[in-house]
This record gives C-alpha cells, sequence and structure tokens, in this order.
C-alpha cells in the first residue's frame, strides 16, 4: 500500500498519493498514443513555450504505471524506479531555452538512469497552468475554495488586457480572477488559509487587515506578472515566488501580493492530470510530492 501524508510535510522523504483501479482491471495504454491524447487535451500545439511539451524522452511503448510529480529531478526519478514506472509526467521537464545543450553533469545522471530503466518522460509546462479543469491555477483554485470567474469572462478580461498593453506573453487562461472563499475575507485570513491548505507559510505584502473581495492568481513563478493584475484592480495577486521589484509594485498599488510557493501552487495540477489518465485508460497512478521549500 502506498503511503499518504500531510502535502507540504519538511521532510526530504517522498510524499505519495494512489490514485488507481483495482489490480484485476488495469489496463495498458501504448506510448504514442497516450502522447497524441495528452497533445489534444492540454492543446500543446496552440501554446508558445519555453521548453518542448510532450514526450521529452521515449522509454518502453507499453505504460500500466505513471507517476506524476512536480519537477523531473533525480529524487522523482528514484522514486518512478523503486514504484516499477513505465512514464513518469511532470510540469517541470528539462531542455528549457538557453539551457547548456550538452548531456553532462546533473543532465547526464538523469538522463542515464531514466534510460537504464526505459522509462518515459512526459513534460507539461504552460499547457498545464492553463487548462481549464486540469490546469494548475484550476486545481489551486479548487483547493483554496476559489470562485474563478466563467471561462468566458476570463477569456474576455484577457483579451482586453492584452490589447490595453499591447502584451501578447499574457495569454488567455495565464492568470485567473475570481472571489476567495468566505473565511477569507481579510488578507490576514487567507494567508493562514493557504498555510494551512498548502502546508507552507507564505510570504505576505500588505496590510493584514486589508480587506479582500476580489483576486487574481498564477501559479509558480509568475510574481512578474503582478502590474497586469494591478490593471484587473483586484485586492490582491498570489503567486508562487517573488522578487525585489514585486514588494514595490505591491506597495505603490495598494495590491496586496501573497508568494505562496513555486512548488506548493503547482503540486495540484499534474496530479490531477495523473488522476485523470488513470480514469481514461484504466492505468496505475502514483503522485511523488518530492518536498521542496522554494
Amino acid at each position: 500500500m502506498s503511503k499518504t501524508n500531510q502535502l507540504g510535510k519538511k521532510s526530504t522523504q517522498a510524499i505519495l498519493k494512489k490514485s488507481t483501479k483495482s489490480l484485476k482491471t488495469l489496463k495498458a495504454v501504448n506510448r504514442d498514443d497516450l502522447s497524441t491524447y495528452l497533445a489534444e487535451e492540454l492543446q500543446v500545439a496552440r501554446i508558445k513555450d519555453y521548453c518542448p511539451n510532450g514526450l521529452q524522452v521515449q522509454g518502453k511503448s507499453s505504460i500500466k504505471t505513471i507517476v506524476t510529480g512536480v519537477t523531473a529531478s533525480l529524487a522523482l526519478i528514484e522514486e518512478a524506479i523503486a514504484l516499477k514506472a513505465d512514464a513518469i509526467l511532470v510540469h517541470h521537464g528539462w531542455f528549457w531555452k538557453n539551457d547548456d545543450a550538452r548531456i553532462v553533469g546533473q543532465l547526464h545522471r538523469r538522463l542515464k538512469l531514466l534510460m537504464d530503466h526505459d522509462i518515459n518522460l512526459f513534460a507539461y509546462h504552460l499547457p498545464l497552468d492553463v487548462h481549464p479543469q486540469l490546469g494548475n491555477n484550476a486545481q489551486l483554485a479548487k483547493v483554496m475554495g476559489w470562485k474563478p470567474l466563467k471561462h468566458a469572462e476570463q477569456s474576455k478580461m484577457a483579451s482586453k488586457r492584452n490589447s490595453s498593453s499591447n502584451s501578447a506573453d499574457v495569454m488567455d487562461g495565464l492568470i485567473w480572477q475570481g472571489h476567495p472563499d468566505a473565511s477569507q475575507k481579510t488578507l490576514g485570513q487567507l494567508a493562514r488559509s493557504m498555510a494551512s491548505r498548502l502546508g507552507r507559510d507564505p510570504l505576505v505584502i500588505g496590510n493584514l487587515s486589508q480587506p479582500i473581495n476580489t483576486i487574481a492568481w498564477c501559479t509558480g513563478g509568475a510574481q512578474g506578472y503582478i502590474n497586469q493584475a494591478i490593471t484587473m484592480k483586484v485586492d490582491a495577486y498570489i503567486s508562487g515566488e517573488v522578487s525585489e521589484p514585486t514588494f514595490h509594485a505591491a506597495q505603490e498599488s495598494r495590491v496586496a501580493y501573497v508568494a505562496a510557493g513555486h512548488h506548493a501552487t503547482e503540486r495540484y495540477g499534474i496530479a490531477a492530470l495523473g488522476d485523470h489518465l488513470a480514469k481514461k485508460f484504466g492505468l496505475k497512478h502514483l503522485f511523488v510530492d518530492i518536498h521542496n521549500p522554494v
């Protein structure tokens, strides 16, 4: 049986969450068929990204067991091997723009271990962020009890922002807008709720007694979009990380900012994708959470 611990526990031990049918009903899916399905479901072709989305490393052709995790780290690969996975699905894969193209050092160690065990590696970055049901923004809202605007309203507001700012990189679906849970009506309440639900204390910029009626969010390292959030006239903007200019933008605009953790805010999309595939194809799925305080 798999171990289930509280997400965010401060330990180097991997945390497993299992989603699978009875072992008697497990099926297999062809690697290329899975790749095609994911490309269509996540609309990979329409999204310009900083890395290749899809199958990054080819392994065995028949897939029964998948392991999902946030990042294709050495620790995740080792866990996948121990769990006898046929494929690993992650949000943060390899071969990023401007990366060293040589297979040396860290990448060599990871790639060799993966290929020695004939394990497939699939990675989906921005396509997973923006998916309206399985995406990181959608799943973070679900965990936090937030009420997103309807998709049509999101699209309309994104188009207005892009038109007014002449910015093509704020794509439809990347920044979400909505309302907090009824228990999160002040900045302090919102921060405490995030700490409790995500298992990590957030960094908060703003007056903790400030009323919060509207919020915007984008998981991961999206602190650079704070100015777009400011134009949305929300009370608070939430992402994963923080930079030095973020403080000044938040202070001067009086839009509160919450940095809730890059890893912490992006655990839920890839886990939801794994659950979806397990149900769709009858596969065994295990989500492995490798602790990361960033």
